[in-house]
């Protein structure tokens, strides 16, 4: 009988499951989670303090309500009687006195950075506050974590993953699927955006330094690793 043989065979050329030392989940894969959301909390509060009073424009302010308003009753204008629909329209579209024709006559120069002292002082605060640590920190992690295999994720996946999962190790045997230590940290870092709204609340400074950190290539924030 050559079945059993066979059956042997294919259990013998059948590689082994990698298994993981659960000492690396105390000591690398929940403080690189702790690390990367406690420097964000810090990053946001320097935000805050770093913050400047922005001027309002009334101008702004008032086309900005104007537009909630059109935008208001394109959407429910079906549930208003014919005559107060066309009269507010009237009082937004008309070709004469439309507040929305007069919006659109005013021409509105965009702002210049090179001009505006605060504009430029205010993207310096923030490439401070969002490049500079998102360097260091994962230079850090990068150095005192190097080597090691945090985690799987739970579906396969092909091999053009593996420099974007994988960073730092390299071992082409290695399945795509598991995820590296620097690789596991820049995962944290745009992918806890919903626990920072949860903690900070809506609109916080996080937001747009994920927004900021999201302009910039991949390859080029690893690229400084």
């Amino acid at each position: 009988m050559l079945r059993p043989a066979s059956a042997s065979a294919a259990i013998t050329m059948t590689e082994p499951e990698l298994r993981l030392d659960p000492a690396i989940r105390i000591w690398v894969f929940l403080p690189i989670v702790a690390i990367t959301f406690l420097v964000g909390i810090v990053r946001h509060y320097v935000s805050v303090l770093l913050s400047s009073q922005k001027k309002v424009d009334l101008a702004q302010v008032r086309d900005s309500q104007v537009l909630i308003r059109s935008r208001v009753l394109r959407e429910n204008g079906r549930l208003l009687p014919r005559q107060s629909f066309l009269m507010r329209r009237h009082f937004l579209n008309n070709e004469d006195s439309g507040v929305l024709k007069a919006q659109l006559a005013r021409a509105a120069a965009p702002p210049n950075p090179m001009t505006d002292p605060s504009m430029m002082t205010d993207m310096l605060k923030g490439n401070l506050t969002n490049v500079l640590p998102m360097i260091v920190i994962g230079g850090w992690i990068n150095w005192h974590f190097s080597g090691f295999v945090t985690t799987k994720v739970p579906f396969p996946l092909t091999l053009r993953f593996k420099p974007m999962l994988q960073r730092g190790i390299e071992l082409m045997s290695l399945d795509a699927s598991w995820v590296s230590s620097a690789s596991w940290y820049f995962l944290n870092v745009f992918g806890l955006r919903s626990i920072y709204s949860l903690v900070l609340g809506e609109n916080n400074g996080e937001e747009s330094h994920q927004t900021t950190a999201d302009s910039y290539p991949c390859h080029g924030v690893h690229g400084f690793l």
